[in-house]
């Protein structure tokens, strides 16, 4: 298997590490390390998670308030997003493009 983040869930990452990184230096590549950990673990763990918004497996960050929303393509893992799990959950339906 592989692991492929689209554009929209670099983003998410980016916006992450500039939040922390305003909360105190070095807090910012703390959270990528973290987040990429925990993406990494998608070559062992993938399917086994809870879905949400009836097609993502939702895998929740261990250090960070934050879920990464994902599919299952085959042999490909293909990460959508990784939102803040403080954010309303109507924003996340709506940042997933679910109806």
């Amino acid at each position: 298997m592989k692991i492929r983040l689209l554009d929209a869930a670099v983003q998410d990452l980016i916006e992450g590490f500039d939040f922390y990184e305003k909360q105190e230096s070095g807090l910012g590549a703390y959270f990528i390390d973290t987040l990429f950990s925990d993406i990494d673990s998608l070559l062992i763990y993938a399917g086994i998670h809870q879905t949400f918004f009836k097609s993502y497996f939702r895998l929740l960050s261990k250090r960070f308030p934050f879920a990464i929303y994902y599919r299952i393509d085959g042999h490909d893992i293909t990460v959508h997003a990784v939102l803040d799990c403080r954010r309303n959950p109507a924003w996340s339906r709506k940042r997933l493009k679910v109806v």
